[in-house]
């Protein structure tokens, strides 16, 4: 694994803020989206949970979860166990961590998505056009405050949840998730976010490509710098000056907070887990590990266990004078 090439920082472009005929067409594909999950003529699509929180060839993956609304052509994702074709008025949900490779086909000349992207206190909507054949590439982007965006996550969460089950009342799961995250959505698209927005250069752009590049071990300041053509002294002070943390920690706890995700949810190693963060060296994402979570890597993921089991053992039932611990009692008359 650790022989494979670096991909090299990419070198698209992010686009440009809304303007007033981009957030009708976002707010149109929504509103679609919302009307068909309305009467049940949703189409959503969401991949196997196959290779998750793994570095594979060609593909790359986000800490968070990722929506594609496709509004024309095709875009077909690839995975590390299948295919999967989204067409237009589909939807489909990347859950955290999944490994994908995304190539587009264009319907009678023209391409149109529209994506979700989820950072650490903010969303990010943008629409995609074929900027080559077969490449999809960012026209416009817009930065939306979230301060709710656990909201956010679990009801997308939720919705990839409920596609995977086999409940009998799945499709009306589905349907009231999707209907309140896509209402949700249009609402960040309606009301805006123009403070956020006022830098998209440099703050949020950084933002982005360490979002899309955190498992790149040749991330770093000077990359970025170059990617964003300034020098990586100004771009220190201009993210820090902004937002009050160093870049370089900025990029560390990125790293770190996915680091954790996957200690909790996988069973991958710990050499695996620094690898598919963006460490090339198991022992230095150990030290950085220790340095935010104040234990090691094996010390956090026993920890979180050690914390399911206690919570499995609590009382289910607390009345004035006793706790019960049973699952209860079915009463019949």
């Amino acid at each position: 694994m650790k022989n494979e090439p670096e991909a090299e920082i990419a070198s698209t472009s992010i686009g440009s803020p809304l303007t007033r005929a981009d957030r009708l067409e976002m707010l149109e594909s929504l509103e679609r989206c919302i009307h068909n999950a309305e009467y049940s003529q949703l189409v959503l699509k969401v991949p196997f949970d196959d290779g998750r929180l793994q570095k594979r060839p060609g593909m790359h993956f986000h800490f968070k979860p990722e929506i594609f609304f496709q509004i024309k052509g095709w875009t077909k994702f690839t995975f590390p166990g299948e295919n999967l074709t989204l067409k237009p008025g589909e939807v489909c949900i990347l859950p955290a961590g999944t490994p994908h490779h995304e190539e587009i086909f264009s319907d009678g000349g023209s391409f149109r998505n529209l994506v979700v992207g989820f950072y650490s206190n903010a969303i990010s909507l943008h629409l995609a056009f074929e900027v080559s054949p077969g490449k999809p590439e960012i026209e416009v982007i817009e930065f939306y405050d979230a301060p709710n965006l656990d909201l956010f996550l679990n009801l997308t969460n939720s919705l990839v949840d409920s596609e995977r089950s086999r409940a009998q009342s799945k499709s009306k799961l589905i349907k009231g998730l999707s209907i309140s995250l896509f209402a949700l959505l249009k609402s960040l698209v309606e009301t805006g976010s123009e403070e956020i927005n006022k830098d998209i250069g440099k703050v949020f752009q950084t933002k982005w490509i360490i979002r899309e590049q955190i498992s790149n071990t040749k991330l770093n300041v000077k990359s970025l710098a170059e990617r964003l053509q300034c020098s990586p002294d100004y771009l220190s002070h201009l993210f820090h000056s902004q937002t009050g943390e160093k870049l370089i920690h900025y990029i560390q706890r990125m790293r770190i907070e996915g680091a954790a995700l996957a200690l909790e949810t996988t069973p991958l190693y710990v050499s695996e887990i620094a690898w598919s963060s963006g460490f090339s060296d198991a022992a230095y994402f150990a030290r950085v590990f220790k340095k935010f979570m104040n234990v090691s890597p094996q010390d956090y993921r026993q920890q979180q266990e050690a914390k399911r089991r206690r919570e499995e053992k609590r009382p289910k039932t607390i009345y004035y004078d006793r706790e019960d611990f049973s699952p209860g009692k079915a009463h019949r008359t």
